[in-house]
């Protein structure tokens, strides 16, 4: 299989859950770093927050730094452009012109 391929599921699967998709919104919309705010402001459990900040993390679509015993997440600009291009790249490889038909 495609390497690209895989990447791109790889970062299309960390967005498929509405947790994540809600963190990434939540950053985007703070238009700063933040620490352990997320529990109070997100209708989630600490230990389900640091799940999801986890997967986003790895598959390079946030940035922290440690400051004494506190953690700071912020959106990966980078990596949010990555996808999007990847998105645009992917789906432009779709032709949706033709008339499809299905039976």
């Amino acid at each position: 299989m495609d390497k690209d391929l895989i990447e791109k599921a790889k970062k299309f699967k960390a967005l498929g859950h509405p947790a994540r998709l809600t963190i990434l919104k939540f950053l985007a919309d703070s238009n700063t770093c933040i620490s352990g705010e997320f529990s109070n402001e997100l209708p989630l459990s600490r230990t389900t927050i640091s799940q999801h900040l986890s997967i986003l993390k790895k598959v390079g679509l946030l940035k922290w730094h440690t400051e004494g015993a506190k953690t700071y997440y912020c959106l990966d600009l980078e990596g949010l452009e990555d996808i999007k291009t990847k998105s645009n790249d992917y789906f432009n490889l779709i032709n949706t012109s033709k008339n499809y038909k299905c039976k």
